[in-house]
């Protein structure tokens, strides 16, 4: 497991692009057979992937609990939301069996010990994202369809940003502690994402990128209002930001992604607003 520690405002601002990119660039998120994971000190979020073809896959299974996280088992004092973008899969909590097709989530609770994961299809293979966050409270664990989502048709053409954002692990659709989890997907002929861009103090959040073709990229912008930064995302990457930091995103075409925030409360629309023309 990589383990990434938090970066103040004023370090950043004198960060280089390759610094940048050690400390909030998460790559090789889905390896045949293995599950990746990059734990980061910033709201101690965990942000991991697997990608299970012929063998059926331990979460946590080479993490050493007691050593990184003062417990026994992985989950016994956190809480997991999942998203599978791949092929149809499988996901057993605690001996507990869900099917997860494409795009469907699920929430698994604090104190669940054991979650194998599974793919229908070798050939086409479940890819399993995934984020943890601390928990205090075991709420229930609930498989969340794609259709059963909370879907928000928003922005215009007009403005390069028209799109859906589906909310799963959401304060409307089930209880959790902190975690929070959805996918939006642009629409084609937009390329904007989050943007008038906000911060939310109280939260942070790690932005998925996927649906990327090869020869396209996402330039996703962060930092303080006033001093932005940017990174250049792929592919299947995922990006870590700060509380005090915008997070906006504009690719080369439209493409998807997964945002996850934890923090101090799961309030959708606690932002503060930035206005464009005030991004410098």
């Amino acid at each position: 497991m990589d383990i990434r520690y938090s970066t103040g405002k004023e370090p950043f601002k004198r960060m280089t692009t390759e610094e940048l990119r050690k400390e909030f660039l998460v790559q090789r998120i889905f390896v045949e057979n293995d599950v990746s994971a990059v734990y980061s000190h910033i709201d101690r979020i965990v942000t991991m992937g697997a990608k299970p073809t012929t063998e059926k896959l331990e979460l946590a299974k080479n993490i050493d609990a007691m050593k990184d996280f003062g417990v026994s088992y992985f989950l016994e004092r956190r809480e997991l939301g999942i998203i599978n973008i791949g092929g149809d899969g499988a996901v057993e909590a605690d001996g507990k069996h869900y099917e997860l097709k494409h795009y469907d989530a699920l929430y698994v609770p604090m104190g669940t010990k054991q979650v194998l994961l599974s793919s229908a299809d070798a050939k086409a293979p479940a890819k399993f994202y995934m984020n943890s966050t601390p928990a205090h409270h075991a709420f229930p664990a609930k498989l969340i369809a794609y259709d059963d989502a909370k879907h928000l048709h928003l922005g215009s053409l007009a403005e390069s940003n028209e799109r859906t954002i589906n909310q799963y692990i959401h304060p409307d659709v089930l209880e959790t502690c902190q975690l929070s989890m959805g996918l939006t997907h642009l629409e084609t002929g937009s390329v904007w994402n989050t943007m008038p861009a906000h911060t939310h103090e109280r939260r942070m959040e790690v932005y998925f990128y996927f649906d990327i073709p090869e020869n396209q990229a996402v330039f996703h912008f962060f930092g303080e209002p006033n001093q932005t930064r940017h990174i250049v995302m792929h592919n299947e990457e995922a990006v870590i930001n700060p509380s005090w930091s915008i997070h906006s995103g504009c690719g080369t075409q439209n493409y998807t992604f997964i945002w996850s925030m934890a923090g101090e409360n799961r309030t959708y629309t606690d932002q503060d607003q930035i206005r464009t023309q005030d991004l410098r």
